[in-house]
């Protein structure tokens, strides 16, 4: 087994899908890492993660000064958005305060806790016609048949498509999310970009007619969402912020849930004490979020030169807040490769970020989570996997970790 930092690669899908050992070399040796093939700096350890989050004064999320992976033909996707669309501006996710602070108070309008309450019999109902879709079978593919289209229905509901245009609303969230992966060829980025704007035209109808005709859903509490004394949004603001809505609420429960049902085949112990005691799923939630963290790293742009445990970040570069790697500090959490649903300080995990851009829309993701195993658990008995994974497991990402496939079979329950 390695232990030179130099024999892995954040580029290699093997690292990463599996990238525990590289994260443990960081903690010990380089917990601030220049990537040699992006000139990106990798931020690794808990302390250090969570500092850079919480200053954005000097860690700034408006990356648009920073070089990336795909700056070199990102202007193709800019242009045609530009002459065809709307192209990106910063809201949001992309913003600093006191900018930040207007869109988070309007998305807080739109994703707070009684919204969230009000969707659980949706969740539930959804949940269970997934699962008596599959369970006469004794198999399923969990990716495909249970992950992916529980998230993918609750939220398309919301932005008023139908249950059976999922497939659409996938290939819209794959091709935003494109950008931020992996490096990309001219011709794949005119490919997402074609998409993109595809996905805008449909939005910008909606947007209008829920203006006109509001409706019970997240788009109509959006686009009427305002603060005393602020306009509403634009059609600008307001595609931007659907992007990072789509992009970020979506591929990351659709992981979260599989990594965390892969987690227990893996621990069948802990699976086993979660059937005995269901009032663990919720902090089984957390330690899973923690243990396979669905989003591992964020961008950030240094606004000046800074340095990090010891290394000097120059201006304008690139930071990744590496989220998966925190959560796995041993100098945070005891025995961190261990499942232990018990865990006192699960919740302390960075899957989420941390700061004042603390994920805008973590109450969703982690009740479609809660209320998902809840009731797996109770209706399948003797999960297992039916069949080999994939190699690598996960597909290939710089930032996120979903899961390619989940093969298994059970008995029903009772």
């Amino acid at each position: 087994m390695t232990t030179r930092i130099e024999d892995f690669s954040l580029l290699d899908p093997a690292v990463q899908s599996n990238p525990s050992a590289f994260y443990a070399l960081l903690h010990a040796q380089q917990p601030v890492y220049r990537m040699p093939e992006t000139g990106m700096y990798v931020v690794s350890r808990y302390d250090d993660v969570r500092a850079v989050l919480r200053d954005p004064e000097v860690f700034s999320n408006d990356t648009t000064a920073a070089v990336g992976m795909n700056s070199g033909v990102y202007r193709i996707h800019h242009q045609m958005l530009t002459e065809r669309g709307w192209p990106h501006i910063q809201t949001l996710q992309r913003t600093d305060p006191p900018v930040h602070g207007r869109y988070r108070r309007l998305l807080d309008q739109v994703f707070n806790i009684q919204r969230v309450n009000a969707l659980i019999p949706r969740i539930e109902e959804v949940t269970h016609s997934l699962i008596d879709a599959f369970i006469d079978r004794g198999e399923c593919e969990f990716v495909s048949e249970f992950a992916f289209p529980l998230p993918g229905i609750i939220i398309a509901e919301q932005l008023g498509l139908d249950r059976e245009n999922i497939a659409t609303f996938k290939k819209w969230a794959d091709a935003i999310l494109a950008p931020a992966m992996n490096p990309l060829t001219a011709e794949e980025i005119t490919e997402v970009a074609e998409i993109e704007l595809e996905m805008q035209h449909f939005l910008a109808d909606t947007f209008e007619s829920r203006r006109r005709e509001p409706r019970e859903d997240m788009i109509s509490a959006l686009v009427n969402a305002r603060s005393e004394g602020e306009e509403p949004l634009s059609m600008r603001e307001l595609q931007n912020l659907m992007h990072q809505l789509i992009s970020g609420g979506y591929d990351t429960v659709i992981s979260g849930l599989a990594n965390s049902l892969w987690l227990l085949l893996r621990f069948p112990d802990q699976m086993a004490k979660l059937r005995a005691d269901p009032s663990l799923t919720r902090n089984f939630v957390d330690e899973a979020l923690r243990l396979e963290s669905p989003v591992q790293g964020l961008m950030r742009c240094a606004t000046r030169d800074v340095e990090v445990a010891g290394t000097v970040i120059p201006k304008d570069s690139m930071v990744i807040v590496r989220y998966g790697a925190a959560n796995l500090d041993a100098s945070k959490f005891d025995c961190p490769h261990q499942l232990d649903i018990e865990r006192r300080n699960a919740g302390a995990h960075l899957a989420f970020g941390n700061g004042t851009h603390f994920c805008v829309g973590r109450l969703l993701a982690k009740q479609e989570m809660l209320t998902g195993f809840t009731i797996l658990l109770e209706r399948l008995a003797d999960i297992e996997l039916a069949g080999p994974l994939p190699d690598p497991p996960h597909l290939p990402s710089l930032l996120l970790h979903g899961m390619k496939e989940l093969p298994i079979r059970f008995r029903k329950a009772g």
